[in-house]
């Protein structure tokens, strides 16, 4: 090791060393661990309002006037130099006798500038309408309005943009909104907070979750997975907590899209100034006519793919500042032979940590979540793809699917060690399934092997340890110890980076008042001590 090395890791030591001392605000730090596992008991007399808002509530009525944008969202690019705006014209069509709108029929412009009263700038897209169609009688389709989606280019870091986006010549504009890009990447420059989210759905305690989320001010928000739940209904808009439960007998599993357009209005004055990046989950599949699958999800949200050298929706990277973010798919294939596997190992290979030192991975189900929901069910994309992440020594895991809260120890292959992930489970943004809580390690709890396994992706991979105080069983009879923090309830957590190696995390509970934190830990980077192994370079 060089002298140049030995100095670059010294300052590090120093920069994490200085902070934690003269913050001394008594949080703890990831270096005061592993710690010993806890479980914060229920609170019995807190369930929230996880029913659906009903099509009536005014937010999700449509307030626009025939081809003015609705749904207004922005996305980032790979690169804070540019976003993307998205929207949609024109009214959804419902029912037996469909006639899908013309997408050319109204233009995709975005008029911006750095003054609100002289938006000087112009750019075009392109503009999509998707189809939602089942093959049996009885069912019925769905047409969405004009999806139009505008990437602006050359725009400064850490800067307010003012836009007003539809079609000029009708004509058929928005209100003048604005956003502001992330800031420049470099080892000292970060947004000031982002929220992360998951399993959001459209409910009372969403709005709830949303309300919280927004008090905080986040520069970016992460979604991951699972939007809308419009697949919790059928298509003459009959819903239920548990599809499979009330809706058995159905030929294929429906959905009511029209719960994706109240969704867009709902979220509309948060998603139209803040960036919102969203990765897929399992309730975005929706089977329809010929096999097709996940439509609505690839065709309303923008996706920087095509800039991070993706070919797919499903997985993705960018840049928040000095945070390299990598979104991966849980529902398309991720073997070693696989593209998505190929893509983020060039994609990791890029990766400058002089000037992105943060990386931080992203995709619905977890591989370290203890519940007894969806126990493991992922563990073929774990073991396809862990130690390729560990060995380019991702920082922070955020996952969504369980519809509680976790917090794991720095964790590999279900080991502890100071050099893994750091795995966070969000899943409790507010959806209308209700929380998780039993846990797989209480009693009478663990799940037979053979359920676990993913229905649409299949595959097996989960078998009984083989090793550590869970030796030759299925589940630990305790709370694991990698899992270092876990507590049933809604919720959205807030990530703040200070410097190159320390990141503070608060996840905060719906039912708290909205500056108090439920968890918090500042998650400390050690590159002196977990290089990227140079044979991966």
């Amino acid at each position: 090791m060089g002298v140049a090395s030995v100095s670059v890791i010294s300052l590090a030591v120093l920069a994490a060393f200085s902070f934690l001392c003269v913050d001394g605000d008594g949080i703890p730090t990831t270096l005061d661990g592993p710690f010993k596992p806890l479980t914060v008991p229920l609170d019995t007399s807190f369930r929230g309002n996880a029913v659906d808002l009903p099509h009536t509530d005014p937010r999700l009525q449509r307030t626009v006037q025939g081809f003015e944008p609705e749904q207004i969202s922005v996305t980032l690019s790979a690169t804070y130099d540019s976003v993307w705006i998205s929207w949609v014209t024109g009214e959804f069509q419902i029912g037996d006798n469909i006639k899908p709108l013309d997408p050319k029929s109204v233009a995709s412009q975005v008029f911006y500038g750095k003054k609100k009263h002289r938006l000087v700038h112009m750019s075009n897209g392109h503009s999509l309408v998707y189809n939602q169609l089942y093959p049996f009688e009885g069912l019925q389709n769905y047409t969405s309005g004009i999806i139009h989606h505008v990437r602006l280019t050359g725009l400064k870091p850490d800067t307010v943009y003012y836009y007003q986006c539809g079609d000029a010549s009708i004509p058929a504009l928005s209100d003048i909104h604005h956003f502001k890009t992330m800031v420049a990447s470099g080892p000292r420059s970060y947004p000031n907070r982002i929220a992360v989210v998951g399993d959001l759905g459209l409910t009372y305690n969403t709005t709830s979750t949303i309300s919280h989320l927004m008090s905080n001010d986040p520069d970016l928000i992460v979604l991951v997975g699972d939007v809308c739940y419009a697949n919790m209904y059928l298509t003459n808009g009959t819903g239920s907590d548990c599809y499979s439960c009330s809706f058995s007998q159905t030929p294929i599993h429906e959905t009511y899209q029209p719960r994706w357009d109240y969704w867009g209005r709902f979220m509309q004055p948060l998603t139209s100034k803040i960036p919102i990046m969203v990765v897929e989950g399992n309730h975005e599949i929706e089977e329809q006519a010929e096999n097709q699958t996940f439509v609505a999800y690839s065709s309303r949200f923008a996706f920087p793919s095509r800039e991070s050298g993706s070919s797919s929706t499903f997985y993705y990277s960018f840049n928040a500042g000095g945070i390299h973010f990598i979104m991966l798919g849980a529902y398309i294939s991720y073997d070693k032979s696989e593209e998505q596997y190929k893509w983020l190992e060039r994609d990791l290979k890029k990766v400058d940590r002089k000037v992105t030192p943060w990386l931080v991975a992203t995709w619905h189900p977890p591989w370290y979540s203890t519940y007894k929901a969806h126990y493991r069910e992922a563990e073929c994309m774990r073991v396809a793809m862990e130690d390729l992440l560990y060995n380019y020594a991702v920082d922070i895991v955020f996952n969504g699917h369980v519809h509680a809260y976790e917090r794991s120890n720095r964790v590999y292959n279900y080991s502890l060690d100071p050099c893994g992930p750091v795995h966070i489970t969000v899943g409790d943004g507010g959806n209308r399934e209700k929380m998780a809580i039993p846990h797989a390690d209480e009693p009478g709890q663990c799940p037979e092997p053979s359920t676990t396994p993913d229905k649409y992706m299949g595959g097996f991979c989960a078998f009984n340890f083989t090793s550590g105080p869970a030796a030759g069983r299925f589940c630990w009879d305790r709370q694991p110890d990698y899992s270092a923090y876990r507590e049933t309830s809604f919720g959205h957590g807030i990530l703040e980076m200070k410097n190159e190696t320390v990141a503070l995390w608060t996840w905060h509970r719906n039912q708290d008042f909205y500056n108090l934190a439920g968890d918090q830990i500042y998650i400390v980077r050690q590159p002196y001590r977990c290089p990227v192994e140079t044979k991966v370079i």
